[in-house]
């Protein structure tokens, strides 16, 4: 007999993230456009330091990908983000849904599939949407004059 409440339960509650469908998997996404950021790594201790810096095919306004599917064919070194991957990746950022689930810590508040409402990660201020700036806009020598503090 199953039990009704793990049955009620939201797939991200039930499911690993290996278990997820593709459909599932993608829809963990909240759109906030922080992966998406420029990322710069002290080589004496690894720490990283976010920059507000977005790569150039994110679409700052809706955090989204303009080219998504084709993002690779785009921009070599996007790294594709699976179950395998996620644990190699130091600079996910605390607020990532995929890294909030895979800790045990659930979707946040302000998670469209949570809130119902893809807005609320930008009202919520999680999203780069007010604060990221596209690339071409940098000129590298001058890329450790955007690095920000995240939340």
């Amino acid at each position: 007999m199953a039990d009704n409440a793990t049955e009620a339960a939201p797939y991200w509650e039930r499911k690993s993230l290996g278990e997820m469908s593709s459909q599932e998997w993608e829809s963990l996404c909240d759109g906030c456009g922080r992966c998406c950021l420029h990322k710069l790594e002290d080589e004496d201790n690894g720490e990283i330091f976010y920059t507000r810096i977005a790569c150039r095919l994110l679409e700052i306004g809706a955090c989204r990908c303009r080219h998504y599917s084709e993002r690779q064919q785009h921009v070599p070194d996007c790294v594709v983000l699976t179950p395998d991957t996620l644990e190699q990746l130091n600079w996910m950022p605390h607020s990532c849904a995929y890294r909030r689930v895979a800790d045990g810590r659930g979707l946040a508040w302000w998670h469209p599939l949570v809130s119902g409402d893809a807005n609320t990660v930008h009202t919520a201020g999680i999203s780069v949407q007010n604060m990221a700036i596209d690339e071409n806009q940098v000129h590298e020598d001058d890329v450790e004059d955007h690095i920000v503090e995240l939340s």
